[in-house]
C-alpha cells in the first residue's frame, strides 16, 4: 500500500529557485561589496554622504594616478546616478594598479546593488557585476615562460 500523504506533500513543495541574497547595511550604516580581478581584492563600502571616494586612506586621484582608472571607478557612480550622493571607502590589496582598479569596479558595483537593488539592470547592462576571471598563466619548467620555449638546436 502506498502512502498518499507523502506523495501530496512532495508534489506541493515548490522547486527551489536561485535568488540573490542582498545584505542590508552593517551596524554603522555601510553597504559592502567585494571585488576580485587577477590577484587583487577590493573590499568596498558605501554610505549616503557627500560623495568622497577614498582608497586605502588616500583620495581617489592620489591613489589611482591614471585617468583611465579613475574614470572606470567613477563611471559606476555616474551611470547609477549616485555621484555626489554616497561616500565610498575602498581597501584594495594584491596585484597591480590595473587589477586593483578592476577589483574596485566590481566591488563598487556589488555594493551599489546592496545599497539599491532597483539599479541591477543598469549595473548589468554596463558590465559592473561581471567578474573578469582571467589570471596570469604559470610558468612551466623547461620553458622560458608560460608558453614560450627555449630556442631549439638540432646540432
Amino acid at each position: 500500500m502506498i502512502d498518499q500523504t507523502t506523495d501530496q506533500t512532495t508534489a506541493a513543495t515548490p522547486a527551489p529557485t536561485k535568488t540573490r541574497i542582498l545584505r542590508g547595511p552593517d551596524q554603522k550604516g555601510w553597504y559592502w561589496g567585494t571585488g576580485r580581478r587577477k590577484t587583487a581584492v577590493a573590499r568596498v563600502r558605501i554610505k549616503g554622504g557627500s560623495g568622497a571616494v577614498e582608497v586605502n586612506g588616500k583620495d581617489l586621484p592620489e591613489f589611482f594616478v591614471e585617468e583611465r582608472d579613475r574614470q572606470l571607478i567613477l563611471n559606476v557612480l555616474d551611470k547609477t546616478g549616485l555621484k555626489g550622493k554616497v561616500d565610498v571607502k575602498v581597501n584594495a590589496v594584491g596585484g597591480g594598479s590595473t587589477g586593483q582598479c578592476g577589483a574596485t569596479v566590481l566591488g563598487l558595483g556589488r555594493a551599489v546593488l546592496n545599497y539599491d537593488a532597483t539599479l541591477e539592470p543598469i549595473l548589468r547592462e554596463h558590465g559592473f557585476l561581471s567578474r573578469d576571471s582571467r589570471k596570469v598563466e604559470r610558468k612551466k619548467y623547461g620553458q622560458a615562460g608560460a608558453r614560450r620555449r627555449f630556442q631549439f638546436s638540432k646540432r
